[in-house]
């Protein structure tokens, strides 16, 4: 019973895995900018022992923003860029494939 229950665990995990691996395709800002977030957090975290005379609370919110910043900017391309491929990219497809006909 346990065994079962591990497996169909396992197979859960696994749609989910195939599920983001899918969605990272289709829309290739996210993973960017998930990552980007974590590496200016790892950044500003190595950098908190030289903050010189800023406070703590300051630095962690700078930290906070900048991090915010790049996942919005990652979202705004990728949603620019879902809107070039929809609304430009695909009519002009649509009529080459009607002047061929």
């Amino acid at each position: 019973m346990i065994f079962s229950s591990l497996l169909v665990k396992m197979s859960t995990d696994e749609d989910n895995d195939s599920k983001f691996m899918r969605k990272a395709k289709e829309n290739p800002f996210v993973p960017l900018g998930m990552a980007g977030f974590f590496a200016i957090v790892g950044y500003r975290l190595m950098k908190m022992k030289n903050r010189g005379d800023t406070k703590m609370s300051v630095h962690l919110i700078h930290m906070r923003v900048a991090a915010q910043g790049f996942v919005v900017g990652a979202m705004t391309v990728g949603v620019l860029y879902s809107m070039y491929k929809e609304y430009y990219v695909k009519p002009r497809e649509e009529q080459k494939a009607l002047a061929e006909k």
